[in-house]
């Protein structure tokens, strides 16, 4: 498709677009009245209007029945989860005993990690991302310290080549075959969260076994955002926060994939608590632990059921929509995004947005991250002040996210009108 950076261009593609009325099922913050851009759906997503209904639904079960909503709402707390296997295992490429829902991101890593992070004394080095989101670099040292392992010796980064953003596949998997059999553990970013690059989870996990470790996938900026195929892929575990493109709410409950060919290995180590019991037997109140089969034996504790209400609402919209229909609204729209960048960088002179996400279609999803030379915080400031929700990463990069649930090509039009006057102001 050839583009146009005009106001009429935007408004046709939107009539055109079969989602647009998705865009109603949202609340936008206003600015002078009206709706923001908003690009930080891949740090907190948009409120579904239908999250309220519920969250007040389970406020009114609990004042109406009190302990007894566990049994007795018309959604039972004591198996409230279990609504979310189906929809789920649909937008991670997962079969729903695969899945579970729990805690919250970093937490769950960990508790993962005590079942699939197994060193020995030769075989004992985490391959991650250079450049993983901080709470990964955190939970990698603190674990590998807590191994007995020297976090210098034992995590290793793949890294940029000099002068690159993004990092090359090929160098991922030379260094999974470099490390070889001293590897016990990859765990990647399915998405990083700074430059936008989609990582070939398929392909890391096909190198990471042939090489006899276990692989998992922090899915942060990857859930809800990219085409997944978890069991096909034969990923070992995953996890993935709820609150960014899933809409959930904020800091809300994590997402778990464990691979059904984990499910009866007794070998395993985990951190046990009563919800993980067999269900059957939960409440016999019995000493002995007795996993569920499946995702839902890592669970720990009763699950927070006010906080899982508006994640049910916001999955229930992806059942409705589908990730296929949704990536493909995204790459259009990302590809729109990107056009109007180009068309500002050559409309004023002397500006030079370098877009550091890459830009082959394969390798990015709903995120461009743009490095803005001899630009500085002043323009992200002006946008802020002019309705644009975006997101500043130091040194000097501003992220876009165009969550293709509720954004609009128009929206990517006004974005880029406001982008111009913000550098001629902030230029003078």
């Amino acid at each position: 498709m050839t583009f146009q950076n005009t106001l009429e261009f935007a408004q046709q593609l939107d009539n055109q677009d079969e989602l647009k009325s998705w865009r109603d099922q949202f609340i936008f913050p206003q600015h002078n009245g009206k709706n923001v851009i908003y690009f930080t759906g891949n740090s907190l997503g948009l409120q579904p209007k239908i999250a309220k209904n519920y969250v007040d639904e389970v406020m009114n079960d609990w004042a109406n029945l009190a302990v007894e909503g566990h049994f007795f709402a018309e959604k039972p707390w004591w198996d409230y989860h279990e609504r979310f296997a189906q929809p789920l295992s649909k937008i991670v490429g997962a079969k729903p005993i695969e899945v579970t829902v729990m805690n919250t991101l970093t937490v769950n890593l960990h508790l993962l990690m005590v079942s699939f992070y197994k060193p020995t004394k030769t075989r004992y080095k985490i391959i991650c991302e250079e450049k993983a989101f901080p709470s990964d670099q955190y939970m990698f040292q603190t674990q590998v310290k807590f191994h007995g392992f020297n976090p210098e010796d034992a995590i290793v980064e793949v890294k940029r080549r000099e002068g690159e953003h993004n990092i090359r596949h090929e160098d991922i998997i030379a260094k999974i075959n470099e490390v070889g059999d001293e590897l016990a553990l990859v765990l990647f970013g399915g998405v990083n969260y700074y430059t936008g690059q989609v990582f070939n989870v398929e392909q890391i996990t096909k190198a990471g076994h042939n090489v006899g470790a276990i692989v998992g996938f922090d899915l942060a900026h990857a859930a809800g955002n990219i085409k997944l195929e978890l069991h096909d892929w034969n990923v070992d575990f995953a996890a993935w926060c709820s609150y960014k493109y899933m809409n959930s709410g904020p800091g809300n409950a994590s997402g778990c994939f464990i691979h059904e060919k984990h499910h009866n290995d007794k070998t395993l180590n985990r951190f046990a608590g009563w919800w993980a019991q067999n269900k059957e037997r939960r409440f016999k109140m019995e000493p002995k632990f007795d996993p569920i089969i499946g995702a839902d034996g890592w669970q720990v504790s009763n699950l927070p059921v006010l906080s899982l209400a508006p994640y049910l609402a916001s999955v229930e919209l992806f059942a409705q929509v589908g990730m296929d229909k949704l990536i493909a609204k995204r790459n259009q729209l990302t590809a729109y995004l990107e056009f109007i960048l180009h068309e500002i960088d050559k409309e004023i002179p002397g500006t030079e947005f370098e877009i550091i996400t890459p830009s082959n279609q394969e390798e990015r999803a709903c995120q461009l991250s743009v490095f803005l030379h001899g630009q500085g915080r002043n323009l992200f400031d002006y946008l802020m002040a002019k309705g644009v929700i975006t997101d500043w990463r130091e040194p000097n990069v501003i992220r876009l996210a165009p969550a293709p649930f509720y954004c609009s090509y128009e929206d990517m039009y006004n974005f880029g009108q406001i982008l111009k006057e913000g550098i001629q102001i902030v230029n003078k």
